[in-house]
């Protein structure tokens, strides 16, 4: 099969369309014929070098596929050969086959092309996870969500509104992105580059905090998040893209009974990204299937450009999803 290789760690040049095995199904697993898969940041990550697979998933990029059932293992029965599904996938997403767990497949709603399912998997899993079950939003919540119009903060935007529509949203984003997350439903943008999101933050709430914050920075983000959060509030922290450490005033995050929550994804037990999958599906998937959320690609390359939409990625003017059309 023809996949995405690595000649070695380094920049997007690193990458080559080249010719792979293809996996075979284990017992619980299902070999998918890949339509579609996404460009994600960890992918980025992993081609530098800093962000190896779980141990047995392949080393091939991509978390994420989209495609027709080709091969079942002996114990799977919800899916058949030719079934239409996407899947979450440690590795392997860059290629014509890929593996998945039944458990971590899902059929795509007929409402969704295969390019579209490509988008659900590792974004709004992602902004599920972390803005839902561990931020864990009241219906009046005021929520503050980091990333402009990147794949996880747009669907995290779009579930928040959908799940809480009491909710106030606040984003922050650059200058050329604001209009763009205004339009899909945000009450308040923030200009980072322009403005303090903190000062900005206190002003909207009048002075109250954020109640949930989903945080990709980290460590340059981690001082002003907490002088945004409300007591009592929750900082979900997803990613380190501005550093790993930092100092905390851990007295005053006591007082005002604030809590910091790290989360990954891609490392978590089967088991336990089966459940978070399942609850997913039962809470989530029917919002695609009627139509009242819908994913944003940004942008669509074929897989041997893969290097040209990791480029458009790390150049950050993207609206939404980066995906690769894998039918070659």
């Amino acid at each position: 099969m023809k996949a995405i290789l690595l000649k070695a760690f380094g920049d997007a040049d690193q990458m080559t369309l080249g010719d792979a095995a293809v996996p075979q199904a284990g017992p619980d697993q299902i070999l998918i014929k890949v339509a579609a898969t996404s460009v994600n940041r960890p992918d980025i990550v992993q081609r530098q070098g800093n962000y190896p697979p779980p141990k047995g998933d392949s080393e091939i990029l991509g978390l994420e596929v989209a495609g027709e059932v080709e091969a079942v293992g002996d114990k799977v029965t919800r899916f058949s050969k030719g079934d239409r599904v996407f899947a979450l996938v440690g590795g392997g997403g860059y290629a014509q086959y890929a593996l998945a767990y039944s458990a971590h497949t899902m059929p795509i709603p007929d409402k969704l092309s295969f390019q579209q399912a490509a988008c659900i998997c590792e974004t709004y899993i992602t902004a599920y996870l972390n803005t839902i079950v561990l931020g864990k939003p009241q219906p009046t919540d005021t929520v503050l969500l980091h990333g402009g119009g990147g794949g996880v903060n747009t669907a995290a935007v779009q579930l928040v509104r959908a799940l809480y529509p009491q909710a106030t949203v606040i984003v922050t984003a650059s200058a050329g992105k604001v209009d763009r997350v205004q339009a899909l439903g945000v009450h308040h943008v923030i200009n980072y580059r322009e403005q303090s999101f903190a000062d900005e933050v206190k002003t909207i709430t009048d002075g109250r905090g954020a109640d949930i914050i989903l945080d990709h920075l980290g460590a340059s983000y981690l001082a002003a998040n907490m002088k945004s959060l409300a007591v009592g509030g929750r900082l979900v922290v997803i990613g380190i893209m501005g550093g790993a450490k930092a100092e905390l005033n851990i007295a005053l995050m006591m007082v005002k009974r604030q809590q910091i929550i790290g989360s990954v994804l891609r490392s978590r037990p089967l088991q336990e990204k089966s459940a978070i999958i399942a609850d997913f599906e039962q809470t989530v998937m029917p919002l695609f299937a009627e139509g009242s959320i819908e994913p944003l690609v940004s942008d669509v390359f074929p897989l041997a450009e893969a290097a040209a939409a990791h480029k458009a990625m790390e150049q950050g003017s993207h609206f939404g999803k980066i995906v690769l059309d894998v039918q070659v």
